[in-house]
């Protein structure tokens, strides 16, 4: 199968680059085309323009930033879906809204265009690794002729429905992942406040019954009070803003999301918008009149 890929970002980089090493035929695009340069290097054949790309793939996957990207990328005027073949696949694993999804699923059926919703959940180290969670929705048998390839990006594989059921289940898992963050920095200030030691409060929570893969992932950091971004502010702070989205148009009431928007808010305005989101912390321990950094 020949395997088409565009964006190439802090995830999509690493991505490709393990479709690449699995044995795939690759050929990337990417908007700067600097950053094609160590796909170039490992063996990926590099499109001169996303025309050529889409007309010459039997699957295509898409990596963007966000709805604006995707929408220019994929149903733009020069867009994709104006030059892949009838029966061809388009994978989009960006996290992006629901409603422009279900507007790509709509043209691609119309073009006879199979089409998966295929966002995922993890890390760039997860990415580099090969180990990321993949949430697919679409046509069953298009997501199970996907496997051979899907497997060579990551450890665990969930089919979700036919409909864009993976864009919803990746914005409620973004939104408790954020949650995550507000969760501890109130906790360590309340700590903090009366007493105890940061180093100590966050090896017994990296023990207790709260622990999770990503507390462990972000102890370390969080000791140092590092936030080197790995996922920065605004990035989760669009992420919410599309939850709330589909909040409204399904009338979920979401205050608690609402509320930590609003704390997204207010790192951006201090200048911590490209900071990794667990900057929360600092945040909440500013509010208390602590100063950990």
């Amino acid at each position: 199968m020949r395997i088409g890929w565009i964006g190439l970002g802090k995830m999509g980089e690493p991505m490709a680059m393990n479709i690449l090493r699995a044995g795939h035929d690759l050929t990337v695009w990417n908007r700067s085309p600097e950053k094609c340069k160590n796909l170039r290097a490992a063996g990926a054949q590099v499109a001169r323009d996303m025309k050529s790309l889409a007309a010459n793939v039997d699957i295509l996957f898409v990596m963007l930033s966000d709805d604006a990207a995707l929408q220019e990328v994929v149903l733009g005027a020069n867009g994709v879906l104006a030059y892949l073949p009838a029966g061809s696949v388009l994978v989009e694993m960006s996290t992006v809204s629901v409603a422009v999804s279900a507007a790509i699923s709509e043209v691609a059926k119309a073009k006879k265009i199979q089409y998966l919703s295929a966002p995922v959940s993890g890390s760039v180290a997860l990415a580099a690794a090969g180990e990321l969670t993949i949430l697919a929705s679409g046509n069953h048998d298009t997501y199970q002729s996907l496997q051979p390839v899907l497997l060579a990006i990551s450890a665990a594989q969930f089919y979700v429905g036919e409909a864009d059921h993976a864009r919803v289940l990746k914005l409620a898992i973004n939104m408790m992942v954020g949650f995550s963050a507000a969760m501890m920095g109130e906790a360590l200030s309340l700590g903090l406040k009366n007493g105890l030691d940061r180093t100590t409060m966050l090896e017994v929570m990296g023990a207790s019954v709260i622990a999770s893969p990503l507390i462990g992932y972000k102890l370390e950091a969080l000791k140092a009070c590092d936030y080197s971004p790995m996922f920065d502010v605004s990035q989760m702070a669009k992420d919410f803003d599309l939850a709330l989205e589909a909040g409204r148009d399904s009338d979920t009431p979401m205050p608690l999301a609402a509320l930590v928007r609003e704390g997204w808010s207010a790192l951006i305005a201090s200048g911590d918008g490209k900071e990794d989101f667990f900057k929360y912390v600092e945040m909440a321990a500013r509010s208390a009149g602590l100063h950990n950094e």
